[in-house]
């Protein structure tokens, strides 16, 4: 095959190696990207899910000193 290319087989094992370790990068950055974007959603439905459990605890605090016969 490298006959074909006209190049040595060092020279196309060197531009394998290269256009992996480039391939490599690009993945490992792409993942590192998606993995930053989901880290802001996750922290806001934490801090909703936190507001809620919060809003659910005062809803039955005031239901019940609106309502003293509700148990």
């Amino acid at each position: 095959m490298t006959k074909d290319l006209g190049v040595a087989p060092e020279t196309l094992r060197r531009w394998c190696n290269q256009a992996d370790a480039t391939v490599t990068a690009e993945t490992r950055q792409s993942a590192q990207e998606a993995m930053s974007e989901l880290r802001k959603p996750r922290r806001e439905v934490a801090e909703l899910c936190r507001a809620n459990e919060i809003l659910t605890t005062a809803s039955a605090f005031f239901e019940a000193r609106l309502d003293p016969t509700h148990p």
